[in-house]
């Protein structure tokens, strides 16, 4: 299966990235799921824990791929996994005062930040989306916006609009 390289233009694209390979649990299952697909159950089985919080991670990093495995007459159908990429190109070009917010913000606790990621839920909520308008609303820089956006499991990036990413609500 030939292997594709992920290229990353956003620098906000690197916080679910750097989040990601932090952990071993997302790395090992990454990792397992280069060589072949997998179902949850498989995955679980070989790793010997719930694999579902990595393949989240995994899928809104946009690493992974999924299909519907045919099913045995009489048989559910089962979603299977496997990663899309095997090698990165970062493309991008900010600030050193952008990129230093970008790691703290990736590495900040969630605790820490949970008021601003709940602030910018309840904007897009309110029918907010727009990244000029958010800027202006909650003054920060576009981009600050941007990797909050991707730090938080409820929303979306759409180029430079905000939505609220209904699987998970």
């Amino acid at each position: 299966m030939p292997r594709r390289t992920r290229i990353i233009n956003d620098p906000s694209e690197m916080v679910p990235l750097l989040q990601t390979f932090r952990s071993k649990e997302h790395k090992h299952v990454f990792n397992a799921l280069s060589s072949e697909w997998m179902t949850k159950g498989q995955l679980d089985e070989k790793m010997g824990i719930d694999t579902e919080e990595s393949i989240d991670i995994l899928q809104k990093c946009g690493l992974l791929e999924s299909q519907w495995r045919m099913p045995k007459p009489g048989e559910k159908p089962d979603k299977e996994y496997h990663s899309s990429y095997s090698k990165v190109q970062a493309n991008f070009q900010c600030s050193f005062d952008d990129l230093s917010e970008i790691i703290t913000l990736t590495f900040t606790p969630y605790e820490e930040i949970k008021d601003l990621i709940e602030e910018l839920e309840k904007e897009v909520e309110s029918g907010n989306h727009s990244m000029s308008a958010l800027t202006r609303k909650l003054n920060r820089s576009a981009l600050y916006i941007r990797s909050l956006a991707r730090r938080a499991n409820g929303l979306t990036v759409m180029g430079q609009r905000l939505k609220i990413n209904e699987e998970k609500k």
